[in-house]
């Protein structure tokens, strides 16, 4: 049985020394209740605060972005390696070209195996200053509950079911996302749907109110028991600060994927070739600039 802490907390807007601060503070309060996983809301280490407009301020912001071998990463590699709990931290990434909006992932022992760039930016808002990142990819961690194979997504990459599904056929159980938005009904069932389709697990950790709305997430994506339907919700927050604990069970759900109809094993990939075109066809009845034809 593997425990998620979700840290559904409040972020100093642009301080990452008291965000680092507090996320160690969290995640040693998630290994005192057990937690095997721990994972933050989306930018915490800048609190997701907007890039400015002006010029002047932009430059500042981006001042704030850091390298995968910076002390502040470094603080969670500590506290992952004290407590014996792997952590996913989010951060705003420097890049050899502009600044990303990145997830670590950061093992038992420490071990930085992965990071992760958001690829579906909000570009019809400030997060057009940020790089996106170029595909997904899912790795083996350790665990004190035993090896697992984590995929991550952000936020708003979960709308798009492209990205939970390549994180699925690389292999990934469980999928975490941190997210920074209002998680409205429609999104909730979004959540549970992309953990269903792909009999993976799906954890999302959200800001509480006032700055978003909570309802952090665990779905096991177990969505059949005893040839029955399943309600495979194993957490759901409320809108004010929390530290949200689920246990998956990982045999389960890898016993599940052996004989579900669900997932990648029935896939008929060569109809979907307009899935992969870079000029997808347009809907039918839309001309050329968006108007009805």
């Amino acid at each position: 049985m593997m425990r998620i802490a979700l840290v559904q907390q409040r972020a100093a807007a642009a301080d990452p020394q008291e965000n680092l601060r507090r996320g160690v503070d969290a995640c040693t309060q998630a290994a005192e209740l057990g937690a095997d996983l721990v994972v933050f809301p989306e930018l915490w280490q800048i609190g997701y605060s907007a890039c400015p407009e002006d010029e002047g301020r932009t430059q500042a912001w981006r001042d704030l972005a850091i390298s995968d071998c910076d002390p502040w990463l470094g603080g969670f590699q500590k506290v992952a390696r004290d407590h014996g709990i792997a952590v996913v931290p989010t951060f705003l990434r420097e890049e050899r070209a502009g600044v990303s909006n990145a997830a670590a992932v950061i093992d038992r022992s420490g071990q930085l195996r992965s990071v992760y760039r958001k690829v579906h930016l909000c570009d019809f808002s400030w997060e057009r200053a940020l790089t996106p990142g170029d595909g997904f990819e899912a790795v083996t961690i350790e665990t004190a509950a035993g090896d697992v194979r984590l995929g991550v997504m952000i936020c708003y990459d979960r709308e798009f079911p492209e990205a939970a599904r390549s994180l699925a056929l690389d292999g990934a159980e469980l999928i975490v996302c941190p997210n920074a938005c209002m998680l409205c009904d429609d999104r909730m069932a979004q959540i549970r749907t992309r953990a269903f389709e792909n009999s993976a697990a799906l954890a999302v950790a959200n800001y509480p109110l006032p700055h978003m709305n909570g309802r952090s997430c665990v779905f096991d994506g177990r969505a059949v028991a005893q040839g029955r339907p399943r309600d495979h919700r194993l957490a759901v927050a409320g809108p004010r600060a929390d530290l949200v604990c689920a246990d998956l069970d990982l045999a389960a759900l890898r016993e599940y994927r052996k004989d579900t109809i669900w997932g990648v094993s029935h896939r008929r990939p060569h109809a979907y070739r307009a899935l992969t075109a870079l000029r997808p066809p347009r809907p039918a009845g839309v001309g050329q600039n968006g108007a009805p034809r």
